[in-house]
């Protein structure tokens, strides 16, 4: 059977038409800024299973957000994800193994994929004290990382910790905790989120299978297809404030400006992402759409710079 015709049926078991499933594949392909003539390519790459690149999924100082997010993600579905479009090795919170087992996987992973896998990293490292506010089976995460990641094709990132740090490399910092990149000193693409969008996960992967290579990036590792334009710059609020008819029906500009978040402490304007388009939860809402102003969390060190929250920059 093709994949395309197995794939399509198996959604269909989940109660998912093959339209809601193209919707998905035509969202995901302007996501990434693809023209739509990819729209059927995404789907096949959704759909196929022969690529499947081996991925080892690291786990640090976190608090396993982003993998909460991914598993929320949809067509493809986490276990279509894992299981059919990418061969994942090694993944402790969803793993089977535990224990001796389970670090036999990562080293047997390694060894077999050296220099072929996706190492995808969640959570920070911490540098001081030969890395010892952090260890997994009495490695320090350092330790792991210098292992993993420099065997590695090429490294994600996986939400603002890993790749900045997150709150761990808050002040006062006492572990010395650092983004992968920064810690090892080796170039990482980061999406960075606190949690990311699963969609800009996906979007990568699927950049890589169907065009051969990772999506170009900005100054700072970050996918520029999701993270090319400010919060500010795509918001639905923003836009409705600057529509004349809008500040004519709040009776002057000033009024109209209580529409926006900003006064409230809203960071939309110093974070680059792209929430206003993707969304969360199968692009059913976002926090500025729930009434809650951006706290910028897919910047470097928001926990210092974009504190306190709720207060205008």
């Amino acid at each position: 059977m093709e994949p395309e015709k197995a794939f399509a049926e198996k959604l269909t078991r989940r109660g998912v038409s093959r339209r809601d499933f193209m919707k998905y594949c035509t969202a995901l392909t302007a996501t990434m800024g693809l023209s739509a003539a990819y729209v059927p390519k995404v789907a096949e790459v959704l759909a196929a299973t022969a690529q499947r690149p081996p991925v080892i999924w690291l786990h640090f100082a976190e608090c396993t957000g982003c993998s909460e997010a991914l598993l929320r993600t949809q067509y493809p579905y986490v276990d279509d994800l894992i299981l059919e479009v990418l061969s994942v090795e090694y993944h402790e919170t969803i793993m089977a193994a535990a224990g001796q087992q389970a670090e036999d996987q990562l080293h047997q992973a390694v060894k077999k994929y050296d220099g072929q896998f996706i190492c995808v990293v969640e959570g920070a490292i911490a540098t001081k004290f030969n890395g010892g506010y952090g260890k997994i089976g009495g490695r320090p995460f350092l330790q792991i990382a210098k292992d993993v990641c420099t065997k590695a094709a090429a490294v994600i990132c996986m939400g603002s910790c890993s790749a900045f740090g997150g709150v761990q490399a808050a002040a006062p910092n006492p572990g010395g905790y650092k983004g992968v990149g920064d810690a090892l000193g080796i170039k990482t693409l980061n999406i960075p989120g606190c949690p990311p969008n699963p969609v800009n996960f996906v979007g990568t992967v699927v950049n890589y299978l169907l065009l051969g290579k990772l999506p170009d990036l900005d100054d700072l590792g970050r996918p520029l297809f999701a993270y090319g334009k400010t919060i500010h710059d795509q918001c639905p609020r923003r836009s409705h404030f600057e529509n004349d008819e809008f500040v004519e029906e709040f009776g002057s500009e000033e009024a109209a400006m209580g529409y926006c978040l900003y006064k409230m402490g809203c960071r939309g304007p110093e974070t680059y992402n792209n929430c206003p388009v993707a969304k969360f939860n199968n692009g059913t809402s976002w926090p500025i759409e729930a009434g809650h102003p951006c706290i910028g969390c897919s910047q470097p060190d928001f926990w210092d710079e974009m504190t306190p929250f709720f207060e205008e920059l």
